[in-house]
């Protein structure tokens, strides 16, 4: 699994974590969660067998996994499929970061693409990403996208030139950046991530696996419980 070169400082919080730290964003997901993609936005499932990771075996992670925060394979796994466009990844942006400040060396976080196919920048905002990633940039374009969101989802022009212009204010070597932009291995291994994901049974975003085990959340403390058992267990 890729850990992300640099991360952002983070101050340390305790755990468990309740939805009291949360309150202004636990309104907006759960306003959000009634309304989560609906069954016209969600792709078909496949079968486990049309998965083509390494091995041919199905699993919630890869070595090729982008790993935000890394602390050991003893520590929990957190895994996110999220879609950069997804409204509902945008409102649990802010929650999964104070998630991962108040869980701070406790456990491991793990981010796959689930590009949603109706939506238009989706997978341009994708391929940004892994393209950030082959320069060791990847938390920081995904910072960078959410922070974003409002300014160009759910539009119907693309933002790659919008997204070319994050690379230039992260600093990124620009003659690779467009390089792996245009290099199809970029959209494919988005595409991995994608079609892994509907094997595992995701169907829309943000879906959260915990130590392999899909998580079926009504409400944040579900999420922060399951991390609390884990870590005591």
């Amino acid at each position: 699994m890729n850990t992300s070169k640099e991360k952002g400082s983070r101050r340390r919080m305790g755990t468990p974590v309740k939805v009291t730290i949360v309150t202004a964003a636990v309104l907006i997901v759960a306003v959000l969660a009634a309304i989560i993609y609906a069954a016209a936005t969600r792709p078909a499932p496949i079968s486990p067998n049309d998965s083509t990771g390494e091995g041919g075996a199905l699993s919630v992670t890869r070595e090729n996994s982008h790993v935000l925060d890394s602390v050991g394979e003893d520590a929990p796994t957190l895994v996110e499929f999220l879609d950069f466009e997804c409204e509902a990844c945008g409102a649990f942006y802010p929650v999964v970061e104070q998630i991962r400040e108040a869980y701070d060396g406790k456990i491991n976080y793990v981010i796959r693409y689930f590009p949603i196919p109706n939506h238009f920048n989706s997978m341009n905002a994708a391929i940004a990403v892994e393209a950030a990633s082959q320069q060791g940039r990847v938390e920081e374009m995904y910072n960078k996208l959410f922070q974003t969101q409002t300014e160009w989802g759910e539009q119907q022009v693309s933002a790659a030139d919008l997204f070319r212009g994050f690379a230039e204010e992260l600093g990124l070597d620009m003659s690779q950046y467009d390089a792996a932009v245009a290099d199809p291995a970029t959209q494919a291994r988005v595409e991995f991530d994608f079609n892994e994901g509907r094997a595992l049974g995701v169907n829309s975003t943000p879906t959260f696996f915990l130590d392999g085990e899909k998580l079926e959340l009504t409400q944040l403390s579900d999420l922060t419980d399951a991390l609390d058992r884990a870590i005591a267990g």
